[in-house]
């Protein structure tokens, strides 16, 4: 406010001097009509010899006046050229204030104002207005491979091809990075004309972009929010009416706000796609943000904690290791499943320290087992990525003097398609310290018979859907079966996950020698219900007596479901 003042003040003062200036050349030119008269015909015919020499007070006013005119004209010029040029420097401060200096479009903070201005005028037409939120799928990796320069050339197409189909009077913002705004008036009785554009901008805005050297198609995703409570016939209901939207700080910003949400949750669903926003939109996002502070603060306080689930030789009923699972009971969330924050973990990009959290705490427990019993730890893909996890890993080891042959990590095979060669030198690094390697969850992602040949893996792990499937008295066993000859033909044993009943494992018996794991054998257990359970079997480290025998599962634990010892 106080700068705003300051420049009204200044624009002030530059105008009374203008008037200043421009009164004093009026007057000087006054003054010289006036003496010129009588002196100019007296200095002339004195020069002319004609005539006695004029008064010299006389000529001095007259060359005064001169001298008047003259700076004063030239000042006003001056102070003119002056005002032009501030007056344009202030618009173009304007404009760099106002728009995105990239594309042209909007910014974020002039879009609000505008959506506002749109609104009250479309409302006094009758109109609706319709916020969508834009944002470019996967673009962080197109200026990962490309470069920023190339990922700024497309931001500039895209701005342009979206711009082109604008219906008139609507609005394009770039919010910031790949994100775009539109706000288009619509007739409040006919919200699927907002549909339709909506399919017209992701059948049109992710066509090819030819840019020097590259040739990229960028598809994308869209949330929307509304000043109307009307439902579609296409999609779900839309948002809250004006009256709500009201009770926000002002209409754009509370119609931002929701189309972020609805655009987030396009992008959960798979992307390249648009919603409508609806109310458990946001419930679900309070949800996922309060989960997010309590992983923070989770890690922080120690709440997350292995869980072991116990790995039988199917053939000879020996137990013969524990997969760690994590487990979060957190003081005001209650159990969450990892099945939900697991992946909010990744996401937010704190499942490396998690992971380190529990692999340490499941160190130290696995050293007090029999040296017999293995370790096996699921590792994310994120893991992967870090081109420092196989030394970091194998510092753990060292620093908990544990054998690496005791320790099996299992991978998906979704980490085989992100970065195949990273991951083939990760692999072989851990396993030539000894550490074995697993392909987990077999069968449910995309892995060739070329990738399982090159990678030094060492056993295959069926998922559990395959497996529960024998439950069924019309199942058909025959892709486990093939599953298991590929990995006989690869010299890959095999753990079948999910066996959760004795019809499950007579099948799974008939199949040759497995490793198996499931509830039938107990649920997961913490690190303290492991110690008990193998004490009584004689089973940890300095147990004395049976430290050489088979490790075998008594038949109650064997026929037990749901028992947690």
């Amino acid at each position: 406010m106080g700068n705003r003042i300051r420049q009204v003040a200044s624009r002030v003062g530059t105008a009374e001097r203008d008037f200043i200036t421009l009164g004093i050349a009026t007057g000087a030119i006054l003054m010289f009509v006036g003496t010129g008269g009588s002196v100019l015909p007296m200095i002339i015919r004195y020069l002319r010899g004609m005539g006695a020499a004029p008064d010299a007070m006389l000529v001095n006013a007259l060359l005064l006046n001169i001298a008047l005119i003259i700076f004063g004209w030239r000042r006003y010029r001056e102070l003119t050229q002056e005002i032009a040029e501030r007056r344009q420097a202030e618009e173009v401060a304007r404009q760099l204030a106002e728009t995105d200096p990239l594309t042209g479009c909007l910014n974020r903070r002039s879009i609000s104002p505008a959506t506002d201005q749109l609104v009250e005028s479309s409302r006094a037409k009758g109109q609706a207005v319709a916020f969508l939120m834009i944002d470019l799928d996967n673009f962080k990796q197109v200026n990962d491979l490309n470069g920023h320069a190339a990922g700024d050339r497309i931001l500039v197409r895209m701005a342009e091809r979206i711009g082109s189909l604008l219906p008139a009077g609507a609005l394009l913002a770039r919010l910031g990075g790949d994100e775009f705004a539109c706000v288009v008036p619509y007739d409040a009785g006919r919200p699927n004309y907002v549909d339709r554009f909506c399919e017209k901008l992701i059948d049109t805005v992710p066509a090819p972009i030819a840019d020097p050297g590259i040739s990229v198609l960028v598809t994308v995703s869209i949330g929307i929010a509304s000043t109307q409570m009307v439902a579609p016939a296409t999609a779900a209901q839309q948002p809250a009416d004006a009256a709500k939207c009201a009770a926000e700080k002002t209409v754009a910003q509370a119609l931002l706000h929701k189309a972020d949400i609805a655009m987030y949750q396009a992008k959960k669903k798979g992307k390249n796609r648009h919603f409508w926003f609806e109310m458990p939109m946001e419930l679900e996002l309070q949800v996922r943000n309060e989960i997010e502070s309590g992983i923070r603060k989770g890690l922080l306080n120690g709440e997350f904690e292995p869980f072991y689930e116990q790995q039988i030789n199917l053939e000879t009923n020996e137990l013969v290791g524990f997969e760690m699972l994590a487990r979060w009971h957190s003081p005001t969330l209650g159990d969450v499943s990892p099945e939900i924050f697991i992946p909010i973990a990744e996401e937010i990009g704190v499942i490396t320290q998690l992971s380190d959290q529990l692999i340490d705490a499941a160190l130290l427990e696995a050293m007090q087992w029999d040296p017999r019993l293995t370790l096996s730890v699921n590792i994310s893909p994120v893991q992967m990525r870090d081109p420092w996890f196989s030394q970091k890993l194998l510092k753990k080891l060292i620093l908990h003097n544990f054998p690496p042959h005791r320790l099996d990590l299992e991978i998906t095979e979704s980490c085989l398609h992100q970065n195949l060669g990273n991951v083939r030198v990760m692999i072989t690094s851990l396993r030539n310290q000894g550490v074995r390697i697993s392909l987990d969850d077999f069968g449910t992602g995309y892995s060739s018979l070329s990738q399982l040949r090159s990678l030094p893996f060492d056993r295959l792990k069926i998922d559990r859907s395959f497996i529960q499937e024998l439950q069924s008295d019309t199942a058909n066993p025959e892709l486990i079966k093939a599953i298991i000859s590929l990995g006989e033909c690869l010299n890959l044993p095999v753990t079948a996950e999910g066996i959760e009943n004795v019809q499950i494992l007579e099948t799974l018996k008939q199949f040759g020698q497995l490793k198996g794991q499931g509830f039938h054998y107990g649920m997961p257990e913490s690190g303290s219900d492991v110690r008990r359970r193998l004490r009584s079997l004689k089973l940890l480290k300095h147990s004395g007596a049976g430290a050489d025998l088979p490790i075998l599962v008594p038949e109650d634990m064997a026929k037990s479901v749901g028992q947690t010892g």
